[in-house]
């Protein structure tokens, strides 16, 4: 049966459609905004044997036929997902992931097709809003709904649900997640907005996601879904003889400050009780209970005695909950590199190296949502490595993807616009060890290593991480600069990268079902004392980007032209362009604006390009010398090139002072000569004179003889 619901929100209509597609599928809905629509299927199926973690698999794809476009390239199907597809399958896994109950370990597989884009709202949050209503239709354990919105600040008025256009003027770009009663995940970036500016924009997004989840109630109750009660699994016997015998001595093991050796003790004491129970490496005991419920009993006594040391105000590593681990900063300690730099907090480092290029070194971005070009690159590296570990590499995955995404756009908002630093900037940051929050470390490397390049950034970044312990509503416990066991043993990992000024990214994960607003606004408030302490390492090592670029990157100088002389300087097919390049040894760009981008790897390259085009696009005007070159030979004169392109006629007559008889006893093809210009006719055409200029210098020769006399 076919069930539809609407609302208007944001001046727009959301309508949410099933039993129309797919029947097949556990649950499927159909959800519309204005005229995007995005079709979203939940599929459940047996767990499989031994699985030990809840496997929840999200699909996000953005067809070109949904913008009735064609992909470009040689091949005309999609392939594998792109960046901002897997940003998005991220961005709706992050919310509906803690909402499954703790045990629950079916195969779950959430998929979104975006059917139709209409050029004004973009798809990627109706993706979480759908998967929200299409596993609440599904015979699933789910405990939702969730809403999902977008906030734009445009003319300093938040705006939910803007439009690509309004987005384009907006200094917010924030997308909250989050059920009636609290909020359960937040991505959003910023031009540098102070705290209370952006916990007003989650609370006024969370007004509009309780909308949202009030329509989707009103959706479940017109369905009338079966749904499958979940079964607790029966209580693990090794839970109590653990937590009787091997707590105390996990709880000494844990309060060791250095992450290995933590980790060793952990292991030998893991090791003694697993040899106890299950001696010869037996996989049961003696009444049926396996090592893998032991394993589990052992994963939840860690988390117990973790969470009970925080609690009580005592962390592994000895730190108050409000205390930075050491942090220390290097800044150009790699030769011949454009930029380079090392953050260290505690026993996560990041190396960043950093390269300037030209508008020719761009990314293209091209997708049925949206068409630009990059100028400021960040990529982020998670080797093995850094954790200890041994594993194949692959490439980048999504968690890399998604990393780098976060700690791009929390430095893009100061990075100078072209106008002023016309370079192409690509940043890679190596996490070389790890052990809690890499992404907010990549923010700073990434930071010192554009101040260290020249850049002319408006701000430095940093970037913390705050974690929390939450047991009730009023009893929780605020974690600055968390350790990956805290983060792995804890309920947030509340990322905030700024400047002194203010937030420019924000990124929230929870492992429980949502947090309160004054939870929110403490977090950013300590969030920004961190940041503090941080950029007053950085700038200690720094105090402002370096006032020259690397003597090996490319030099790059600007001239604004005529845009209607473009094709003067580029030439029939490119030629003229081509010869400038060649005789300076540059690469010459030309925008479409006029501005005109001579790039060289030395000085004088650029000096000798930038008078030929200015040369070549200035108006020719009469009494100008120029130093020229003759191009053609005639009986009655030569012409001579006074830019590339740009010919006059040097008559006979105004070969000499003296009388000419051949034009062959003055110059030929290829000579240098300094031509004056004594004319310019209505057809633009210019004639030029060689004689004009030796007649002055004889008479400034014969001026200087009678001076001498005198």
């Amino acid at each position: 049966m076919k069930v539809t619901v609407e609302r208007e929100i944001g001046g727009r209509t959301l309508t949410l459609t099933t039993g129309e597609l797919a029947k097949q599928a556990s649950g499927a809905v159909l959800i519309q905004f204005a005229e995007t629509v995005v079709f979203v299927a939940a599929q459940t199926g047996p767990p499989r044997p031994g699985i030990d973690f809840f496997p929840l698999q999200v699909d996000y794809r953005e067809r070109f036929a949904s913008a009735g476009k064609f992909p470009g390239g040689f091949l005309k199907r999609e392939g594998r997902p792109t960046n901002r597809e897997i940003l998005t399958m991220r961005l709706t896994d992050r919310p509906i992931r803690p909402l499954f109950p703790k045990g629950f370990v079916d195969e779950v597989q959430v998929m979104s097709n975006v059917l139709v884009v209409d050029g004004e709202n973009d798809p990627d949050v109706l993706s979480i809003i759908g998967a929200s209503a299409a596993l609440g239709v599904a015979p699933l354990p789910f405990q939702g709904p969730i809403g999902a919105v977008r906030v734009g600040c445009v003319d300093g008025e938040l705006v939910a649900f803007p439009t690509l256009d309004q987005m384009e003027d907006s200094t917010l770009d924030l997308v909250v997640a989050g059920s009636k009663e609290s909020v359960l995940m937040i991505e959003g970036f910023a031009d540098q907005l102070p705290e209370e500016e952006m916990a007003d924009a989650i609370v006024f997004a969370h007004n509009t996601i309780k909308e949202i989840c009030d329509l989707q109630i009103e959706f479940f109750e017109k369905v009338g879904p079966e749904k499958v009660e979940f079964a607790e699994p029966p209580e693990n016997p090794f839970v109590n003889l653990l937590r009787e015998e091997a707590y105390a001595k996990l709880r000494e093991a844990k309060q060791n400050p250095k992450k290995l050796e933590r980790y060793a003790g952990t292991d030998a004491i893991k090791d003694e009780f697993k040899e106890r129970l299950f001696p010869d490496g037996a996989e049961e005991n003696a009444d049926g209970h396996t090592v893998g419920e032991f394993k589990e009993a052992f994963y939840q006594l860690e988390r117990r005695v973790v969470r009970d040391l925080i609690l009580e105000g005592v962390r592994v590593d000895g730190r108050a909950p409000g205390d930075l681990r050491d942090v220390s900063c290097t800044a150009g300690f790699l030769p011949r590199i454009h930029g380079s730099a090392i953050f260290t907090r505690g026993e996560t480092q990041s190396m960043a190296n950093l390269t300037l290029g030209t508008s020719r070194d761009t990314q293209r971005v091209d997708g049925p949502v949206e068409e630009y070009e990059k100028r400021f690159m960040l990529d982020y590296n998670f080797p093995s490595y850094s954790v200890g570990e041994v594993r194949p590499i692959r490439g980048p995955g999504r968690r890399e993807i998604g990393h780098g995404m976060l700690a791009e756009r929390s430095v893009e908002p100061v990075i100078p616009s072209a106008d002023i630093f016309p370079y192409t900037i690509r940043v890679i940051s190596d996490i070389t060890e790890s052990n809690g929050s890499s992404s907010m470390a990549t923010v700073c490397s990434a930071t010192l290593a554009l101040m260290d390049a020249g850049v002319p950034i408006v701000q430095p970044v940093a970037g913390i991480s705050i974690g929390v312990v939450k047991e009730t509503d009023d009893k929780y416990t605020l974690l600055t600069d968390i350790m990956g066991d805290e983060d792995h043993f804890g309920d947030m990992d509340f990322k905030v990268a700024g400047t002194g000024i203010g937030i420019t990214g924000i990124q929230l994960d929870l492992k429980i079902d949502g947090i309160s607003e004054k939870i929110v606004r403490e977090t950013l408030a300590q969030a920004a004392e961190a940041r503090k302490v941080i950029l007053k390492a950085m700038l200690t090592e720094i105090p402002a980007p370096r006032e020259q670029t690397s003597q090996y990157a490319p030099r790059l100088s600007q001239i604004k032209i005529d845009p209607s002389k473009i094709g003067l300087v580029i030439g029939p097919g490119g030629k003229t362009i081509r010869s400038i390049q060649e005789e300076t040894e540059t690469q010459i760009d030309i925008a479409e604006d006029g501005v005109v981008t001579v790039a060289s790897n030395q000085g004088s390259g650029a000096e000798k390009a930038l008078a030929l085009l200015e040369a070549l696009t200035e108006e020719v005007r009469v009494g100008r010398v120029y130093h020229g070159t003759v191009s053609a030979v005639k009986d009655f004169g030569v012409f001579v090139e006074i830019a590339p392109g740009k010919d006059g006629l040097c008559h006979i007559s105004e070969l000499d002072t003296g009388f000419v008889k051949s034009v062959g006893d003055i110059c030929k093809v290829g000579d240098k000569m300094d031509v004056k210009v004594i004319a310019v006719d209505d057809q633009n055409r210019v004639k030029l004179s060689r004689r004009a200029l030796l007649a002055e210098n004889e008479e400034g020769n014969g001026d200087s003889d009678d001076s001498a006399d005198e």
